[in-house]
């Protein structure tokens, strides 16, 4: 069991981290260079009118007084009111959100089963031709530039081979059929029983999110060899060699075991990654998700949408660290 004090000192941790972060967002929304007032009332707007549109909009008062209040409207929900959408920011980013959630998470779990394998193999194999053919991999992943990789992939899998579903998240004739519980097309799906409508999901999902799933396992696979190339020069790896056990037993069981903690925090970094940026995919794949939400609001110059969408990205990767920064006191009694 944790220690109160810890405990305590987890939430501080957590409470100042997220003020730093909606310090950053309010700062943000006051140095891009794009007017509120005039996207809300045009740039032919009288002088009055503006500043009537000014002062609803609070931003006649100071800056710490804005602040104030803006925290104050995020802690109870309230993120304002979108210009492209005309509906609260809130309930856009709820509709958008579980999209870049649903491609974000099939695309780490990608990363995640090839690109660790793929590590422990390359660094049992070092300097063989696997192990130059693994890290020529991770290294394109590296350089390639997202919205190529998906053009080729649109280009070759659909319009060619026509072994997965196109742009968007369901065929328009499926649209609106299943009832949203969660948001995620996958897990609604299979809660309405409907296994068409699963399955074409999957199809216009499976593309973008191995794309995701390649960059995440770049990174991964990168990461796992280095480690695994620590733990094989140690001594009880040598050891566990010289009394004949299994390589596959040498490799897994000893060691793999001391890099799972280390390897927890690559993969939630790399998830929280992948969460945050998607813009390029989801605008490639027409993904009606967060990434492709922030895009239009800032082209529309709709600021309160800007704000809100890099405000719950921002809280995504907050989050996500601090859970892989307890469930590493967990995994490892060291760090308690």
């Amino acid at each position: 069991m944790a220690h109160p004090k810890a405990a305590a000192g987890f939430v501080v941790s957590v409470a100042l981290t997220f003020l730093g972060l909606l310090a950053i967002t309010f700062f943000i929304g006051r140095v891009v260079p794009i007017d509120p007032v005039l996207a809300l009332v045009g740039d032919r707007a009288p002088k009055a009118v503006y500043e009537a549109a000014r002062a609803e909009l609070g931003l006649d008062r100071p800056a710490i007084v804005q602040f104030a209040s803006y925290v104050g409207d995020v802690v109870t929900g309230h993120l304002g009111t979108s210009v492209s959408t005309g509906r609260p920011v809130a309930e856009d980013l709820a509709r958008v959100f579980p999209a870049t959630l649903e491609m974000a998470t099939l695309g780490i779990v990608i990363g995640i089963a090839l690109g660790v394998p793929m590590g422990v193999y390359a660094a049992s194999r070092r300097g063989s031709l696997t192990d130059q053919a693994i890290r020529i991999v991770g290294l394109f992943g590296y350089a390639v530039p997202a919205f190529w990789l998906g053009l080729v992939g649109l280009a070759l899998f659909y319009a060619k081979l026509q072994w997965v579903s196109g742009p968007g998240r369901l065929e328009v004739y499926y649209d609106g059929m299943v009832e949203p519980v969660t948001g995620l097309l996958l897990v609604d799906s299979l809660l309405a029983g409907d296994s068409e409508i699963f399955w074409n999901a999957l199809s216009h999902l499976a593309l973008p999110a191995s794309v995701l799933g390649f960059f995440s396992l770049a990174y991964i696979s990168r990461m796992t060899r280095s480690f695994m190339l620590d733990q094989l020069a140690q001594e009880y790896v040598t050891t566990a060699r010289v009394k004949g056990l299994p390589e596959r037993l040498v490799l897994w069981r000893h060691a793999f075991r001391p890099i799972r903690v280390p390897l927890l925090t690559v993969c939630a970094l790399s998830y929280a990654g992948l969460l945050e940026g998607s813009v390029m995919v989801e605008t490639v794949f027409s993904w009606p998700g967060i990434g492709n939400y922030l895009t239009v609001a800032l082209l529309n110059a709709d600021m309160a949408a800007v704000l809100g969408a890099t405000l719950v990205i921002g809280a995504v990767f907050v989050g996500i660290n601090k859970l892989s920064d307890a469930l590493y006191r967990v995994l490892d009694p060291r760090a308690r």
